[in-house]
């Protein structure tokens, strides 16, 4: 696959202005898809401000169950494809390929609480909640910590 940086461009935000989408978004029936779509764009265009494409640990928590290597995505995206295009290509390269285990595996890392993690991301999470979260919003869920530290809540 040939890269297109102008084409990237056209679907490209300025991570350092701008927030990614929420990882509740989804793009290819997978939730954290989209926001990994945002990063790697930006990462490719050096716009991605303090956002990492790879490594991530939202984006591994995807890629991990999808049997899609960070490398691979960033192939496609660098190629400058829509949306729609790299959707597309998300359903016909993960290796899940039953609908209702993605649609298990969407609400377990939505509904997935802060002591369902591992140790080690709730050690790092302790001390990154309180500078990154409003005193006054409680965090439910995991992803509640991007919405509200992104101020989609």
């Amino acid at each position: 696959m040939a890269k297109d940086l102008d084409k990237v461009k056209r679907y490209g935000q300025d991570l350092r202005k701008n927030y990614p989408r929420s990882p509740r978004e989804k793009l290819g029936g997978y939730v954290i898809a989209a926001p990994c779509v945002d990063k790697c764009r930006a990462f490719l265009l050096g716009i991605n401000g303090e956002y990492n494409y790879w490594p991530c640990s939202l984006a591994s928590q995807w890629f991990t169950f999808a049997g899609i290597t960070p490398e691979q995505f960033k192939e496609v995206v660098a190629t400058g494809a829509s949306d729609e295009e790299i959707a597309e290509w998300i359903v016909s390269h993960s290796q899940v390929k039953n609908t209702d285990d993605v649609l298990k595996w969407n609400n377990q890392l939505r509904d997935m609480r802060l002591s369902e993690m591992s140790l080690q991301a709730q050690q790092y999470l302790e001390e990154y909640i309180p500078k990154v979260v409003p005193k006054h919003r409680p965090v439910y869920v995991w992803f509640d910590v991007y919405d509200l530290e992104e101020k989609r809540l």
